[in-house]
């Protein structure tokens, strides 16, 4: 006998169990008034239900699958590692083939961390910042998410896009006092900032782009300013590159504005929870056992996370990253077709390579304050008709949409299509 599960159902269990009936914030749907759907299996571009229904996913696990899902060569390497151990908990030799790897893609990295997520990575960057500098000021932008670092829930993005400040209960005013926010894109900000507190500023953490309030690139010469002021004040520049690490190129952003930290997070794991600090060896020999500035974790670099890792990042030394680009761009071209066709200027698309979001806003998202002014019931409504036609979106307007290598011309076509077909309805 064949047993019927649904969605629904599982919710409904979930809810008695764990709090939310959800692991993490957004998986809840409910920014686009829906339960959630649960996922059994997946495969290249595709996601499918427990009730067996098959979704074009543009979620990937929140970017992290870059290859799609289910890779042969990156499976075939977790199941080879499997059979020699699953960890040790002590020193081995993909170590050393993953941190190769990734300095070979990045010429300001000299030396590199593993720890097990982008929080715990951030978390290391600004400890060595503030270690380096013997400074205690921070400043974030508004809008960039950095995880669920305490001093740095202050106006994020990803799941705390509408809450305030600070951006969660639990975290005192003492520990966001020397977090100082401005908005991203904000060049004269920056410089005001700079000029109030440059001395004691001991780090700047960015987004080069902005992936957790949508998807917006930086403007007017942005990322250069940030690299030569900190430069001129003594402060550590770090760039989160969690989203857009091997994203666009091997390598990333931050290849073209060398600064002192880079976090990667996401697509180097290969699908498996990982962390990653790199950057200068002034910097990066201050953490123990070298320098005093303490950093340890029992499954830093653990075995099947660097086999998935380093089997993803040769494949991807071979990738023509000019696929994913074109694919981004007929999709923009696509949306761009509907907004005029319909008349409709809310319309407002944002890319960055495969990194897409949908705006509906009166105005060019450029920062965290444009895009909360965004409809977000049209959005909702939108997102409700796409699920209906198997497309998986991140369910949150502030969340980007990806595109890997798995996907096609056929599934962006349809994709596109449907959308249109959305705006005919409305």
């Amino acid at each position: 006998m064949i047993r019927e599960i649904r969605s629904v159902d599982l919710f409904r269990q979930a809810q008695d169990c764990l709090v939310g009936g959800v692991n993490s914030p957004v998986r809840s749907f409910r920014n686009v008034g829906m339960d959630p759907i649960y996922f059994h299996r997946s495969t290249g571009p595709w996601i499918i239900s427990v009730e067996g229904r098959k979704f074009i996913d543009y979620v990937l696990a929140w970017g992290t699958f870059i290859l799609g899902h289910g890779d042969e060569d990156v499976k075939k390497e977790i199941i080879n590692q499997l059979e020699l151990g699953i960890h040790f908990g002590s020193c081995h030799e993909l170590e050393i083939e993953f941190a190769t790897l990734i300095k070979k893609a990045f010429k300001c990295i000299d030396k590199i961390r593993v720890s097990n997520s982008g929080t715990e990575a951030v978390t290391i960057a600004i400890r060595l910042a503030r270690g380096f500098t013997n400074r205690k000021k921070i400043l974030k932008f508004a809008g960039n998410y950095h995880g669920h670092v305490d001093y740095l829930l202050v106006r994020a993005g990803s799941g705390l896009a509408t809450l305030n400040i600070p951006s969660s209960k639990g975290i005192p005013q003492e520990f966001v006092n020397e977090t100082i926010v401005v908005e991203y894109n904000d060049a004269r900000a920056v410089e005001e900032v700079f000029e109030k507190y440059g001395t004691q500023i001991a780090g700047v953490i960015v987004e080069p782009v902005a992936g957790n309030i949508g998807v917006i690139p930086p403007q007017n010469g942005f990322l250069r300013l940030l690299r030569e002021i900190t430069r001129t004040y003594g402060s550590v520049l770090i760039f989160d590159e969690v989203i857009t690490g091997f994203r666009s190129e091997f390598g990333g952003i931050s290849n073209l504005y060398d600064p002192d930290l880079v976090i990667l997070g996401k697509i180097v794991g290969g699908g498996l929870p990982i962390g990653v600090i790199g950057g200068k060896k002034e910097i990066m020999d201050l953490l123990t056992p070298v320098g005093e500035v303490y950093h340890a974790g029992t499954f830093n670099g653990n075995l099947l996370v660097l086999a998935a890792g380093v089997a993803t990042l040769k494949k991807l030394m071979k990738m023509d990253y000019r696929y994913l680009e074109e694919l981004g761009q007929i999709f923009e071209e696509g949306i761009v077709a509907i907004k005029n066709r319909f008349n409709q200027h809310r319309i407002k698309l944002n890319r960055y390579g495969p990194m897409i979001s949908i705006f509906f806003n009166d105005q060019e998202v450029v920062n965290s304050r444009i895009a909360y002014e965004s409809d977000r019931s049209l959005f909702a409504k939108m997102y409700r008709f796409l699920i209906e036609k198997g497309i998986y979106f991140p369910p949150s307007p502030f969340e980007a949409i990806f595109i890997s290598f798995a996907h096609t011309i056929n599934e962006i076509s349809y994709t596109i299509d449907r959308i249109e077909e959305f705006f005919v309805k409305m």
